[in-house]
C-alpha cells in the first residue's frame, strides 16, 4: 500500500494495549508517514459508581499503569510515541489534532453505552477534521466471520459453541509493517502517572497470592510461554482449573486479555502450536473452550445492548432484588455465615483476584441465598478484579443470578462446594486465619 506524503495518523488505545496482533496500529502504520499513539486515563473510570464502589480500584489501576509502561517501551522500539493523559478522550484528542494535524484516528470498536457516548462526543468535537476508523479487535472469532449473524446469536452457549466450531475460523495474527522512521518519535515530555498520583497507596504484598503478576504485553507473553511451553501446565489445565491455591492452577491470562495486553488470537494459535509440538487433549481444547465463552458474552452483549445492565437481565425476568446495605457489607468484608464465601471475598479484597470456582460460589450466595441485586455484586467485581471485562463480568453475573444465559437457573450448595473443592480447608485457613502471610 502506497503511503501519502506527510500523512499523520493517531492510534487511540483503549482495551487493546499491545503491539503484537494490533489491527489499529497496523492500519495506521500502513497508511501514514507518522504515527502518534494516545491513551486516556479517563477520570470517569476512577469515580465512585452509583452502587458505591470505585469503578477502577487499586489492583486494576496498578496493573494498567504497569501495562502502559510496557506499551510505551514497545511502541518506542517501532518509533511510535505514546502520549498518556489523565483526561477524557473527547477533550484531549481534538487538542492533539490542533498540534499534530492527523487526518485519521484508528481505534478499537466498542458497543456498550458508555464507550459509544465517548466515541460520539469525540466525533462531534473533531467535526470531520479527522476521519474516525474503528475495527473489532477483541474477539477470537471476528464478527464478520460469524455465520449465524449477530441477530441470531443463540441464548444457549452450547449452540453457539457448536456453530463456531463447525463454521467459523480464527484469523491469523496481524503482522505490523516495518517500524516507522526514527524521526517519527516526538520530543515531548509525557510521563505516565504513578499509583500515588492516581490517588492510591501501594497495596500490601501478599506472598500467597494466586496472582502475583505484573501488567504489560511482555509479561503476558512470558506467562503464556511459561504456562504453555516451559512448564507444560497447559496439558493439565482441565484437571487443575477448579483449584483454589497457587499461581498455576489456571493460565491467569484473563488479566492480560482484559486490557488487551495479549489478544485471544495470539493465545489460540499458541495452543495450536502446543498441540502440534506436544499433545492435543481435553485440557488444550478446554482453554479454547474458555476463549469461546469469552467471545460468547461479547456477542450476547452486542445482541442485547443495555439489557445486560438491567436488573431483569436479558431474560426480562421480573424479580424483586434486595439492596440491604448491611448484607452487602458483610459479603464484601467476608463476614457472612459461610466460611467458603468469606475466604474467597477476603482473597479478592487482599489481592484483586478470585478463582473461577470462587466467583461462581460468591455470586450464587449473593443473588440466590441473600437475594441481593446482582448488579451490586457485579459493580463490586468491576471495582476489585484485576481481570475485569465488562462483557464477561456482567454476563456471568446475569448467568448466576438466573436472568441470563443459564437455562437451568442453578443455586450453588456452598457447604457442599467447599467440601468438594477445599476438603481439607486449606484455602479457607489461608484467608480466614492468615497463617501464610508474610
Amino acid at each position: 500500500m502506497q503511503k501519502e506524503q506527510n500523512k499523520v495518523a493517531l492510534v487511540w488505545f483503549r482495551n487493546d494495549l499491545r503491539v503484537k496482533d494490533q489491527s489499529s496500529l497496523a492500519k495506521a502504520m500502513e497508511k501514514a508517514n507518522k504515527v502518534i499513539a494516545v491513551y486516556c486515563l479517563d477520570p470517569r473510570h476512577f469515580k465512585v459508581s452509583s452502587y458505591g464502589f470505585i469503578k477502577t480500584n487499586v489492583f486494576r489501576t496498578k496493573f494498567l499503569l504497569e501495562t502502559l509502561h510496557q506499551l510505551k517501551s514497545n511502541l518506542n522500539k517501532i518509533n511510535v510515541s505514546l502520549l498518556v493523559f489523565r483526561e477524557k478522550p473527547e477533550k484531549i484528542i481534538p487538542k492533539l489534532h490542533g498540534i499534530y494535524g492527523f487526518t485519521e484516528v484508528y481505534f478499537q470498536k466498542e458497543w456498550t453505552t458508555e464507550e459509544i457516548k465517548v466515541e460520539e462526543a469525540l466525533k462531534e468535537r473533531l467535526n470531520e477534521a479527522a476521519q474516525m476508523i474503528s475495527v473489532y479487535d477483541q474477539f477470537l472469532v471476528h464478527p464478520d466471520d460469524i455465520i449465524m449473524g449477530l441477530d441470531h446469536i443463540p441464548d444457549i452457549f452450547t449452540e453457539f459453541r457448536k456453530n463456531i466450531e463447525k463454521y467459523s475460523k480464527v484469523r491469523p495474527v496481524v503482522e505490523l509493517p516495518k517500524k516507522m522512521p526514527e524521526a517519527n518519535l516526538l520530543e515531548v515530555e509525557n510521563v505516565i502517572p504513578t499509583l500515588v498520583e492516581m490517588g492510591f497507596t501501594e497495596p500490601d504484598f501478599v506472598s500467597i497470592s494466586a496472582f502475583p503478576f505484573q501488567g504489560g504485553e511482555q509479561n503476558a507473553m512470558n506467562r503464556l510461554d511459561y504456562y504453555f511451553f516451559r512448564s507444560g501446565k497447559l496439558g493439565k489445565y482441565k484437571e487443575t482449573r477448579n483449584n483454589l491455591i497457587g499461581r498455576d492452577y489456571s493460565s491467569k491470562l484473563s488479566a492480560w486479555l482484559s486490557n488487551g495486553s495479549v489478544s485471544p488470537r495470539t493465545i489460540y494459535w499458541a495452543v495450536r502450536k502446543f498441540e502440534k509440538r506436544y499433545i492435543l487433549n481435553q485440557s488444550t481444547s478446554w482453554l479454547i473452550y474458555e476463549l469461546i465463552w469469552r467471545d460468547y458474552f461479547k456477542y450476547v452483549s452486542m445482541k442485547y445492548g443495555s439489557k445486560m445492565f438491567s436488573s431483569h437481565g436479558i431474560k426480562s425476568k421480573l424479580k424483586k432484588w434486595k439492596k440491604d446495605k448491611d448484607l452487602v457489607r458483610q459479603w464484601v468484608e467476608g463476614e457472612t455465615s459461610e466460611p467458603f464465601v468469606n475466604a474467597n471475598m477476603i482473597e479478592l479484597k487482599r489481592t484483586g483476584w478470585m478463582s473461577n470456582r470462587g466467583r461462581q460460589n460468591v455470586a450464587s450466595y449473593f443473588t440466590k441465598t441473600l437475594g441481593l441485586d446482582w448488579r451490586i455484586g457485579a459493580s463490586y467485581f468491576e471495582s476489585m478484579l484485576v481481570d475485569y471485562d465488562v462483557h464477561s463480568n456482567y454476563g456471568n453475573w446475569m448467568y448466576v443470578a438466573g436472568v441470563g444465559n443459564d437455562p437451568r437457573n442453578r443455586t450453588f450448595n456452598i457447604p457442599l462446594q467447599a467440601l468438594r473443592y477445599d476438603p481439607e480447608q486449606k484455602f479457607q485457613k489461608i484467608w480466614l486465619e492468615e497463617i501464610l502471610y508474610e
